[in-house]
């Protein structure tokens, strides 16, 4: 018994990787040696291979993932707001897929999870040489780096690299004969990261009314700030915090889906099944909470969530540590490992539209049809030209209704935290604010580098609520009258816009790539280039789809 309750993972991880399929990498140089039963790995071999699994993750998706964002336009009674962004993401997909614009302009915090038998050995620190390959990604694919390091306790810089990553590797007895190192590469971004939540509960949650209560609160507060359709899951129980929120992160990616289920008819059974396992009923009711909540794939809706796992641990009699959290619908995770044969990662999908067409999707080059013109054609939806005096675009705003869609031509400001900051730091000292924040509709977002021949890199909102605490002081400047992001704003925003007559839009997230390749026409830093990503840019957008979410009398879309 006391064999089958050490938490161990190895059992899960081997299941996992047994399901999934691989292709080889070619390899020239050192390749690895078995050796009387050791495996010695050349340590280019890890910048390889961490080189290409970031690559990859940067552009395609798995097979699982883009069957669950295709189903649902199988539905007949899916929303109208459902199937736009769905097939949106679909086409983002077919675009990003071309090798050139990322599937999300926040390509995301490099995480590495590795786990290496025994039998094998490199001769060098494994975590340099795997940060080696993932500068190499990051840099050769013009992918985000979005990381910063204090250079004092509250300023910071641009690390340039896309370093610091997180990497966690394991050594373990090995498993067979042929010894191997296996890896997850995990490509996180920090809007499905912030939903990550922790709750310190009591064993009163462990009762099905009030477990029910509590997923009802928290399941739809989740919001839609990070993109989604989510892959959601729940952790309850677990040794200490850190675990818990350990096999969170773990659950998000797949790699756990090999949990028994939990048969809540046999209690003998589940006592003797281990120390994890998931419950199927309560996935499903989760699922169907996710669909009542309306919020749906971002703007109204059923599909708030594309699948969910709900996962149950030991505990400490006075503990009960709960945790939820999501993966994005950019959903990026890896498998691959090494072994006496070479390199081996998991096959992704590289033509996404061939995908679709084999499952009944009708795809025309980038673009998917489903019947319904003013998907497309923009039918019936206001047009807005940005390029007048704010007064006039403000009008323009104030004739649709909170909800509806809108299509946006012309020049907007490309900002966010960290030229907030310096924009508040000028007000603290008396200054004036510069005269292009009250010319320009401000789009909170920050791109990634531009690839060769491209007008930009892939370029998606950010989540709005993080501005908030500016409104006051920059409305009642003239600043920020109109904004764009993803996600819904503080009570403190709505009433700004409702006493300044502001206007704020929703962005669909998660099509960042087919908004630089279909949308924006031009692109120039006007300010604080220092900033990297978060310099201060103008572009010029075309047809560029948005929803008004908070009108300038302060209704929202949900009023």
């Amino acid at each position: 018994m006391a064999a089958k309750n050490r938490q161990d993972l190895r059992p899960l991880i081997s299941k996992a990787f047994q399901k999934t399929q691989f292709k080889t990498l070619a390899i020239s140089g050192n390749k690895p040696v078995l050796t009387g039963g050791r495996l010695r790995i050349p340590p280019a071999l890890l910048r390889r291979l961490a080189e290409e699994a970031f690559r990859s993750l940067a552009f395609y998706f798995r097979e699982s993932h883009l069957e669950l964002l295709a189903e649902p336009l199988t539905r007949p009674e899916l929303s109208f707001n459902d199937r736009l962004v769905l097939s949106s993401l679909l086409e983002n997909a077919i675009i990003a897929a071309r090798g050139e614009l990322a599937l999300c302009q926040d390509t995301g915090t490099a995480v590495i999870y590795g786990w290496k038998d025994e039998e094998v050995y490199t001769g060098a620190d494994d975590g340099t040489e795997l940060e080696e390959g993932i500068v190499r990604a990051y840099k050769k694919n013009h992918l985000r780096l979005s990381q910063t390091a204090p250079a004092s306790f509250f300023d910071e810089y641009p690390t340039g690299n896309n370093l610091p990553a997180q990497i966690r590797l394991e050594a373990l007895p090995g498993e067979a004969p042929n010894p191997g190192y296996r890896f997850l590469f995990v490509a996180k971004g920090g809007g499905s990261s912030n939903k990550t939540a922790y709750f310190s509960k009591t064993k009163a949650l462990l009762e099905e009314k009030a477990f029910e209560d509590f997923l009802a609160e928290q399941i739809p507060a989740l919001g839609t700030a990070a993109c989604p359709p989510y892959r959601l899951a729940v952790v309850v129980g677990g040794t200490s915090p850190e675990f818990n929120l350990e096999i969170l992160k773990l659950a998000t990616t797949e790699i756990l889906d090999g949990a028994p289920f939990f048969d809540t008819q046999d209690r003998s059974a589940g006592q003797n099944r281990g120390w994890i396992f998931r419950d199927p009923y309560w996935e499903k009711r989760v699922m169907e909470i996710g669909r009542e909540s309306g919020l749906g794939a971002q703007f109204g809706g059923t599909s708030f969530l594309l699948d969910v796992r709900v996962l149950r641990l030991p505990r400490h009699a006075a503990s009960c540590p709960v945790s939820i959290g999501v993966s994005c619908n950019a959903h990026r995770n890896l498998l691959a490992f090494i072994d006496g044969d070479g390199i081996h990662l998991e096959k992704l999908i590289e033509n996404p539209g061939e995908f679709l067409v084999r499952r009944g999707i009708v795809v025309s080059g980038n673009e998917i049809d489903l019947g319904n013109k003013a998907l497309s054609t923009g039918k019936g939806i206001s047009r807005i030209n940005l390029d007048r005096p704010m007064e006039e675009i403000l009008a323009a705003l104030s004739r649709p209704r909170a909800g509806e869609r809108v299509l946006l031509s012309g020049k907007l400001l490309v900002a966010r935290d960290a030229a907030h900051l310096q924009w508040h730091t000028m007000i603290t000292r008396g200054q004036g604010l510069p005269a292009y924040l009250s010319k320009y509709p401000i789009y909170y977002a920050g791109p990634a580098a531009t690839p060769p021949g491209k007008v930009i890199g892939s370029l998606g909102p950010t989540t709005a609520q993080r501005m908030d605490p500016y409104a006051e002081e920059f409305m009642s400047r003239g600043a920020s009258l109109v904004t764009l992001a993803k996600g819904n704003r503080s009570a403190q925003w709505q009433a700004a816009c409702k006493k300044y007559g502001g206007v704020y839009l929703g962005a669909i997230g998660g099509i960042a790539a087919l908004s630089a390749e279909r949308h924006i026409l031009s692109e120039e830093i006007i300010d604080y280039p220092e900033l990297g990503m978060e310099a201060v840019r103008l572009i010029e957008v075309r047809d560029f789809p948005a929803f008004i979410l908070i009108d300038a009398a302060g209704r929202t879309h949900e009023e």
